[in-house]
């Protein structure tokens, strides 16, 4: 009889563990999957072709120096966003999404690619090893400076959205004597981000770049002539 209550009990323990186990692995299969890999973003391919030839008069020559950022941490590629309907002073990072390079250098290359369709745009070096050819009656060119305030996806609601960006240009016309300001202002571009995510957030801010970059143009074009 003992032998038998002790095969009983014996076959009851299996069972009971075989129904952990099952438990135990369909709990495991609930877990969230490992995080995926980062993914790392910039502003698009850019120009895919030549544009049509500008019959205008070509602008005069324009120095741009490198843009600084005052409102973000230097060199850093995060792709950062705020909660404005939350906590808008906290500035957050997407943990698995990255800029290609900072943000510093995506926005100078597209103020580059924008002045350059009708000007030659210089780097802020270039312009002063030109200075040697002041003694022969040439002119400097004058130099844009660029500082990056703003450069966030910006959340006004769980759902709602916007890639905020905002800049200080600031245009000075470099002479012998020092340099004189032709002027400078604030440009501010907000656009609709399709997506409450990093993809959304870098669509938006692209497009905010490439938005920036006309504005600045025509800034520059009726300030430089």
């Amino acid at each position: 009889m003992d032998a038998i209550k002790n095969i009983a009990a014996s076959a009851r323990l299996a069972s009971a563990t075989g129904t952990f186990c099952l438990v135990l692995l369909a709990g495991c299969s609930a877990l969230p999957a490992a995080p995926n890999r980062p993914v790392s973003y910039d502003f698009g391919p850019g120009l895919t072709s030549y544009a049509p030839a500008d019959r205008r008069a070509p602008l005069a020559p324009i120095a741009l120096a490198d843009v600084e950022a005052t409102g973000l941490a230097e060199g850093s590629t995060a792709v950062q966003y705020r909660l404005a309907y939350a906590d808008a002073q906290q500035l957050r990072p997407y943990t698995l999404a990255r800029w290609t390079q900072p943000p510093v250098q995506l926005v100078q290359q597209a103020l580059r690619a924008q002045l350059g369709q009708r000007r030659a745009v210089l780097q802020d070096a270039d312009a002063a090893a030109q200075a040697r050819d002041t003694a022969r009656g040439g002119k400097l060119p004058a130099v844009l400076r660029i500082e990056l305030e703003e450069f966030s996806h910006l959340f006004t609601s769980p759902t709602e959205s916007t890639g905020l960006l905002r800049l200080r240009a600031t245009l000075v016309d470099p002479t012998p004597a020092g340099e004189t300001l032709l002027g400078q202002r604030v440009f501010i571009v907000q656009k609709p981000a399709l997506t409450a995510d990093a993809a959304g957030g870098t669509r938006a801010l692209a497009e905010a770049a490439r938005q920036v970059a006309m504005e600045v143009d025509e800034w520059v074009g009726a300030g430089v002539r």
